[in-house]
C-alpha cells in the first residue's frame, strides 16, 4: 500500500521527526529511509534506539494516528494504481491489500479508492511474522481463496519484495523512494502508469516459465 497505491512514505517520515524530535533527539531523511518497507513492530524498535521513551505498541498507534491525520487532508495516489485496481476489478479478478501499515489505515485507504474494492485486506497487525517473511502474502491468497504460485504481487521496497518472491507469488518492483535490485526472481516497473490485466498476465506467465526451469535444474 505505501510507496505502491499511495506515496505515505513522506507522512510517516514527517510523524518519525515529530515523534523523535519531541524527545530532544533529531532524526534525518537518511534515518527515516532505513524504515521503508519495514514492519511497524521493527520501525517502532528503531525508534526506541533512537530515543523514544515509549512502549512499542505505543509508538505504532501515534505514528499511524499522525500519518491518517494528514491522510484525511489529502490521498497521495500513485501514477496508474487506482485505474489498474479498476481495470482487475472490471475483470472480476480478486484483488488483496497487503501491507505492514495497521489494518485501520488500510482501511480507510481502500474506503477511499471505493466500496468493495479490495477482497481481503491484510494489516500488519493481522499476521504474527511482518515482511520480510512470507506469512503475509500466504495469509492473503489464503483468504482469497487462490493458489499463491497463481497471485501477482506489486511491491516498492525491497523488505516487501523478499516476503512476495519468498511466498511464490510472481513479483513486480516499483520502485519509489529507494531502488531496488534486479534478479531473475522478480520484474521492475518503473511506473503503473499505463500498465493493463495484460501486462500483469505476462509477468504471471514468465514466473511459471521461470518455475518450471528452476525445477527442472534440480
Amino acid at each position: 500500500m505505501d510507496g505502491t497505491i499511495v506515496d505515505t512514505e513522506p507522512y510517516w517520515m514527517r510523524a518519525e521527526v515529530a515523534l523523535v524530535e519531541s524527545y530532544g533527539r533529531s532524526w534525518t531523511t537518511e534515518d527515516a529511509m532505513q524504515l521503508v518497507g519495514s514492519g511497524l513492530e521493527n520501525s517502532a524498535r528503531i525508534l526506541q534506539r533512537a530515543g523514544v521513551e515509549l512502549e512499542v505498541p505505543e509508538i505504532i498507534d501515534r505514528l499511524t494516528d499522525e500519518v491518517l491525520e494528514q491522510i484525511e487532508v489529502a490521498v497521495p495516489w500513485r501514477p496508474g494504481a487506482r485505474q489498474l485496481i479498476e481495470q482487475l476489478r472490471s475483470a472480476g479478478i480478486p484483488i488483496a491489500l497487503v501491507t505492514m501499515s495497521m489494518r485501520r489505515m488500510a482501511l480507510r485507504v481502500a474506503a477511499a479508492i471505493g466500496p468493495d474494492t479490495f477482497d481481503v485486506v491484510i494489516g500488519g497487525d493481522d499476521v504474527e511474522h511482518e515482511k520480510p517473511h512470507p506469512e503475509p502474502y500466504l495469509t492473503a491468497a489464503e483468504r482469497l481463496g487462490v493458489a499463491i504460485e497463481r497471485c501477482v504481487a506489486i511491491e516498492d521496497s525491497q523488505f516487501g519484495l523478499a516476503s512476495a518472491i519468498s511466498s511464490g507469488a510472481a513479483t513486480i518492483g516499483v520502485p519509489l523512494h529507494l531502488p531496488l535490485q534486479e534478479g531473475p526472481t522478480h520484474v521492475l516497473w518503473p511506473s503503473l502508469e499505463g500498465t493493463t490485466v495484460t501486462d500483469l498476465t505476462a509477468v504471471l506467465n514468465r514466473h511459471h516459465g521461470f518455475r518450471v526451469s528452476a525445477e527442472a535444474s534440480r
